[in-house]
């Protein structure tokens, strides 16, 4: 594990616990509302073992948050000290790496963009499903920068090149998969409503 990321699987770790107490759970009652066991989220919680791409993404639909948000709020994005506008350096930006996958997911929008903007980068061969949870009361655009991305929404498949974009609509199950050789590099913009 680099030193870039450490840091970020504590602040996780913080974060989820940080997010299962504000809601009065227990670890019991988080594992049944998200469908991950208790053992993995007592492992997360104590900073042992990050969270995959998809562990992240069925705690994030427990806690009624996407993943972007879940991110930020680990990352410490969302204090009242931090900037409203201004230049971020990409060299400072600190990214998150599924371990299982080896996808990897920056933060582009500060915490005070009224839109939630994500650099994505998923390697060759890699399949990162998300449940439907996990898009109620959010709204999506999918932009492909650079590469080949396969994207199911529900049983209908897309396949999307470079410069293609997709709005996705009401929460459905969705996978983002690579099936070709080279890096696929695309970017999340997600709005939150008050309807899906």
């Amino acid at each position: 594990m680099s030193n870039i990321v450490e840091p970020l699987v504590l602040q996780i770790a913080a974060r989820v616990r940080t997010e299962r107490e504000r809601r009065r759970w227990t670890l019991a009652q988080l594992a049944e509302v998200s469908g991950v066991s208790q053992a993995m989220i007592s492992r997360i919680e104590r900073g042992e073992s990050s969270p995959t791409a998809v562990v992240l993404g069925k705690l994030s639909a427990a806690f009624q948050l996407s993943i972007s948000s879940l991110l930020a709020l680990a990352e410490g994005t969302t204090d009242a000290a931090s900037p409203t506008a201004g230049v971020r350096r990409g060299a400072d930006a600190e990214g998150w790496r599924d371990p299982e996958t080896g996808y990897r997911r920056r933060q582009i929008s500060g915490p005070h963009f009224p839109a939630e903007i994500a650099e994505i980068r998923l390697p060759p061969g890699a399949r990162v499903p998300y449940p439907a949870a996990a898009f109620v009361f959010v709204r999506q655009v999918v932009w492909v920068i650079n590469g080949q991305l396969t994207f199911h929404e529900g049983d209908t498949v897309h396949e999307l090149g470079e410069g293609d974009t997709i709005e996705l609509g009401g929460p459905t199950s969705r996978v983002f998969a690579n099936t070709t050789d080279e890096e696929c590099r695309y970017a999340v913009v997600l709005a939150r409503g008050t309807q899906p």
